[in-house]
C-alpha cells in the first residue's frame, strides 16, 4: 500500500500531469483539499472510490484516513494544489508517515507562480534584466517567517519576486517594495490563475495596493520585477542559445551533431515509438538509423 501525493496544478483541471491523473485512476482513496482543488478533477477517480474532503479536517484525522486505507491494503490518492514543494502542508503529513511505517510517493504539480506567469504571457528570467525568482511569502497565522527571510531583503537582490499568500497585506508590501524597486517597477497581481474566473492585473510597485480589486483574497499572487512588462521592449539582451554562431553540443559550428537524433526534424517510427531524423523532408532508412 502506498500514498501517493499528488501536485494538482493550479486550479485548471486539464493541468495535472499525466502521471498524477492515472494514479488517480488507480487509486482505491482519494484525499483532496476542497477549497482548493477543482472538482472536475475528482472524475479521473475510480468508480466506488472513497472520496474524502480534508479542508475540514486536521492532520490527525487526515492520517488517521490514511492510515485506515493502509490496514485495508488501499493506495491513496492525495492531492494538493498547485506544486508539493513549495507551501503545501505536506511535511508534516510526510514525517506521519514515515513514523507509521506507511510507504508514499511524490508527484510534482504546475505551480500557480508559473500559471500566473503563463496569465501574463512572460518569461520572468530576461537576459540583462533578471536571471533570478524568488518565491517567498509575508508572515501569516498559519507560519511564522524565519528571520533573515524578510521581503525587504529578497527585494534588495532585485530579482523577479513571486510573493505568495500575501494579498490581503498588500500596502505593506508595496511600503517594503518601494525603496528597492521604486514606484514604476512593474506588478502584477494574478488571482486564482488558470481558473475560468482568472483575474490578471497589470499594475506598477507605486499601485500595487491600490489595483488590488474587492473579490481578491486568498488565492491572488504578486510578481514583481523588471522582466514583467519588457517582452516587446528593446531592453533585454537576446540570450546566446539559439545565436547562428552559438557552439553547443546539439549544434556544433563546422561539424555534425554529436548525438544521434539531434536533427532538428524528426518523425515518430510507429514500429518503434523512436524519432527518426528527417532530412530534406525524407526520414532516412533503417540502416541509416544507428546508435552510438
Amino acid at each position: 500500500m502506498t500514498v501517493h501525493f499528488i501536485g494538482a496544478g493550479p486550479g485548471a483541471a486539464d493541468l495535472i500531469t499525466l502521471r498524477g491523473r492515472d494514479l488517480m485512476a488507480r487509486c482505491p482513496v482519494c484525499l483532496y483539499a476542497g477549497s482548493l482543488i477543482p472538482s472536475a478533477l475528482l472524475a479521473h477517480c475510480p468508480p466506488g472510490a472513497r472520496i474524502v474532503n480534508t479542508a475540514p479536517m486536521s492532520l490527525d484525522a487526515i492520517v488517521a484516513e490514511m492510515a485506515d486505507a493502509h490496514a485495508r491494503g488501499q493506495d491513496v490518492a492525495r492531492l494538493h494544489s498547485g506544486d508539493l514543494s513549495i507551501w503545501s502542508a505536506a511535511g508534516e503529513q510526510l514525517r506521519r508517515l514515515r513514523a507509521l511505517g506507511i510507504d508514499y510517493t511524490i508527484t510534482p504539480g504546475v505551480p500557480a507562480f508559473a500559471a500566473a506567469a503563463a496569465a501574463l504571457g512572460a518569461e520572468l528570467t530576461l537576459p540583462g534584466l533578471c536571471q533570478s525568482v524568488v518565491l517567498t511569502r509575508t508572515p501569516g497565522r498559519a507560519s511564522a517567517m524565519p528571520e533573515g527571510e524578510r521581503l525587504a531583503a529578497f527585494a534588495a537582490t532585485g530579482a523577479v519576486l513571486a510573493i505568495h499568500l500575501s494579498i490581503h497585506v498588500a500596502e505593506q508590501v508595496q511600503t517594503e517594495l518601494l525603496p528597492h524597486y521604486g514606484a514604476d517597477c512593474p506588478a502584477a497581481i494574478v488571482w486564482r490563475a488558470s481558473w475560468p474566473d482568472q483575474t490578471v492585473v497589470r499594475t506598477s510597485v507605486g499601485q500595487l495596493a491600490q489595483a488590488v480589486a474587492s473579490h481578491m483574497e486568498r488565492t491572488a499572487l504578486i510578481l514583481v520585477g523588471r522582466s514583467l512588462h519588457a517582452q516587446d521592449l528593446a531592453d533585454f539582451t537576446e540570450s546566446r542559445l539559439y545565436a547562428a554562431d552559438y557552439d553547443r553540443r546539439y549544434r556544433p559550428l563546422g561539424e555534425a551533431p554529436r548525438f544521434p537524433a539531434s536533427a532538428a526534424i524528426h518523425t515518430l517510427d510507429t514500429a518503434t515509438d523512436q524519432p527518426r531524423p528527417v532530412t530534406n523532408g525524407t526520414p532516412p532508412q533503417e540502416n541509416q538509423i544507428k546508435e552510438k
